[in-house]
């Protein structure tokens, strides 16, 4: 009898530390996963029993907030602006999780960041239930709408960015989306919109092409060319190169033109100046097939070839290496095409890190996170990525896009009594597309206060004709005149 009672009281005990240990699992180990799980019902409750914190622009705009509903999910989380902050904001949704701004700052928004107010406190006490934290953009909402207008019904995106902060004051695409319709609490609703996203496709409107597209950046790259030629040492703006009708490509019978199909200065030779301004492929190629590591130098420093530091994901840009036994792609490099892609983001970048005496800002979206009684939380202070060249070349720079503006082929983004320093692209793309036309900028030349890329897609409505001077420069014209009265240059 008693070897059956031992085995009983054996078994019971080791019931017993099952239990304890799945009990500690569950509530140490596996707590923050379980806690995590979208599919938790308790976490959702939670949640949405919380006063979810705005989104405001710069300038005070409210692009999300928490209303207050009648059922067991107290709160809806809607969109005032519609699709105009859609590819920043990101989304908030029972069904679908969240997005960009909405999921990198989620605890902030929640109020869940460890630290426990005196408001928090009163809440709890009057039980007004918690309320989540502000978080403020650097995003002027006039910029914005500038950006929304100007591009139209173009595919395609602005970015304009403080060259001496890195924040990101305009940021807009096209297509674009409502984040409300997916914050729904009635999921039919919300499932059909989800659905007529087009999710799986690379065109989705929730696909952000000013962060997550790369496109080949035609001739708006030859300022990062120009960069490296100038930073080597062995060019200076009064350098001449040939000036060919055609350039013969290394390795094979191939040759390169000009967009134009003609020379840029009537045959003979032409300098790194007015190769700069007329535009001019041959030139540009030339430096390519000589100073290919020089190029991607510059480039890295620009942020090519890696994820950019920004508060919502993004793609990278590539400029890469080109081997030996393929030189000729070396040539396509250094005037943007060939296996080069950017995104608006990067161009945008570039034009910034010229602005910005060489120093390349780090891009960010939020200014301040402010607690419930208006406090600022928590302030983001600007931040640089590296630089990409000295002072002294970016002044050179600076010198030789102003003259693309003031008389090369960026004359539509001329803006009367300021100077603007900027270079226009006409990418081709796969045959029997139209090229993307691209336009950065940034103004005034002499003392920046914004930086601009522009990108349409397939060239817009001008199809097979358009070119970076005639369909990008004039949307950046209208971002820096709708900034110039706010900043008052």
């Amino acid at each position: 009898m008693q070897p059956q009672i031992r085995r009983v009281g054996i078994g019971i005990m080791l019931l017993f530390v099952a239990v304890f240990l799945q009990l500690n699992y569950v509530q140490i180990f596996a707590a923050k996963s379980i806690a995590s799980n979208g599919a938790n019902q308790r976490r959702l409750l939670r949640e949405y029993s919380i006063k979810r914190g705005d989104i405001i622009t710069l300038n005070g705009v409210q692009v999300a907030r928490s209303v207050k509903t009648n059922n067991e999910y107290k709160y809806l989380r809607q969109y005032p602006q519609g699709e105009l902050y859609g590819q920043i904001t990101g989304y908030y949704s029972r069904w679908y999780g969240s997005d960009r701004i909405e999921r990198t700052y989620n605890d902030e928004l929640l109020g869940d960041v460890g630290v426990l107010s005196m408001q928090d406190i009163q809440d709890r006490l009057f039980d007004r239930g918690t309320r989540g934290e502000t978080v403020r953009l650097t995003i002027d909402s006039r910029l914005q709408e500038a950006a929304q207008q100007a591009l139209g019904d173009n595919r395609g995106a602005i970015v304009a960015i403080e060259p001496s902060t890195g924040e990101i004051r305009a940021m807009y695409s096209n297509p674009s989306f409502d984040p409300s319709q997916l914050a729904a609490q009635d999921s039919k609703e919300a499932e059909r919109f989800w659905n007529s996203l087009d999710v799986t496709s690379r065109t989705s409107p929730l696909v952000n092409i000013a962060t997550s597209r790369g496109y080949p950046p035609g001739s708006t790259f030859k300022v990062v060319t120009t960069a490296a030629a100038l930073e080597s040492g062995r060019y200076t703006p009064e350098s001449t190169f040939p000036d060919p009708l055609e350039l013969e490509l290394p390795q094979t019978d191939e040759t390169l033109t000009n967009f134009s199909k003609s020379t840029c200065a009537g045959g003979g030779e032409i300098d790194l100046f007015t190769a700069l301004t007329v535009s001019c492929d041959t030139t540009y190629a030339i430096l390519g097939l000589k100073i290919p590591d020089e190029i991607k130098d510059v480039a890295d420093g620009f942020g090519f070839n890696t994820r950019l530091p920004l508060d919502i994901a993004s793609e990278p840009s590539n400029y890469p290496a080109v081997p030996d036994n393929k030189e000729p792609l070396r040539a396509y490099s250094a005037i943007g095409q060939g296996n080069v892609n950017a995104t608006p983001l990067q161009m945008a970048l570039v034009a910034a890190g010229v602005a910005n005496g060489g120093d390349v800002p780090s891009p960010h979206l939020v200014r301040d996170v402010i607690d419930p009684t208006g406090k600022i939380a928590r302030h983001f202070e600007p931040d640089a990525m590296g630089s990409a060249m000295s002072s002294a070349t970016a002044q050179t720079v600076t010198e030789m896009m102003t003259a693309v503006v003031d008389e090369g082929t960026g004359t539509a983004a001329q803006i009367e009594g300021i100077k603007v320093a900027g270079k226009t692209g006409t990418a081709q793309t796969v045959e029997g597309q139209n090229p993307h036309t691209w336009f950065i900028c940034f103004a005034p030349a002499d003392n920046p206060k914004i930086a601009v890329a522009v990108l349409v897609e397939n060239g817009g409505s001008f199809g097979s004709e358009a070119t970076g001077g005639a369909v990008a420069a004039p949307l950046a014209k209208q971002i820096l005149e709708a900034d110039r009265p706010i900043d008052k240059w």
